[in-house]
């Protein structure tokens, strides 16, 4: 049973530190040469709960999961920018959703825009986007309690996020990390969007520190 126990903890750990999670595009530095601020816009959610919700109720969770983590991410970045750790600014998530609303973007129907589209709509050269799966709420905090049988039994999953940072003028894919979400990840969407940053932050193009 020991000699399981520790293939099992090998293989997690292969999978989850010996994948590449990290892409940036060969041509970063001649598409951002003249970037000076980002747009971080709500990530594209997908709820799989465990409890029975109905669809409506789905789309407004979906939602709210999808806002906090633009929130979470313009709460990292700013604190970045006050330390002048970025080399770009990043548009006020406030006025970046009322401009979108402003020009008839919503939640619902975000997905049928460009990035290039986008961006020309909010002023902006660049766009902070992403997906979430997750088979809970994370915006409402989870239980950090860990142990290794939760691994064996697949508790310890709650999904996965991708953030992804697009070229406005292009709409080409500069930069991807992606990350499982665990209970190690955070005890919150802020906590999650903090830990992986800091595990990103040496790869993250725009960080003036690498």
């Amino acid at each position: 049973m020991r000699r399981i126990l520790t293939s099992i903890f090998l293989l997690h750990l292969f999978f989850s530190y010996g994948q590449k999670n990290i892409y940036q595009s060969e041509k970063f530095e001649a598409l951002s040469e003249n970037h000076k601020v980002l747009a971080i816009i709500p990530f594209f959610t997908n709820l799989d709960l465990k409890k029975d919700v109905n669809e409506t109720d789905l789309i407004r969770l979906e939602e709210r999961e999808g806002y906090a983590v633009q929130d979470a991410l313009e709460t990292y970045f700013g604190r970045g920018k006050r330390r002048k750790k970025f080399s770009v600014d990043f548009q006020n998530t406030k006025n970046t959703n009322a401009i979108l609303a402003q020009s008839n973007v919503t939640y619902a129907n975000i997905d049928t825009y460009t990035i290039k589209q986008l961006s020309e709509i909010l002023g902006v050269d660049g766009i902070v986007s992403g997906n979430l799966d997750l088979n809970i709420l994370l915006s409402e905090g989870v239980s950090r309690d860990f142990s290794f049988i939760d691994y064996i039994l697949g508790d310890a999953n709650y999904g996965r996020i991708g953030i992804k940072v697009s070229d406005g003028n292009t709409g080409k894919l500069l930069w991807k990390y992606e990350k499982e979400i665990n209970k190690k990840s955070g005890r919150n969407t802020t906590d999650l969007i903090e830990s992986m940053m800091k595990k990103a932050t040496r790869k993250f193009p725009y960080d003036k520190e690498r």
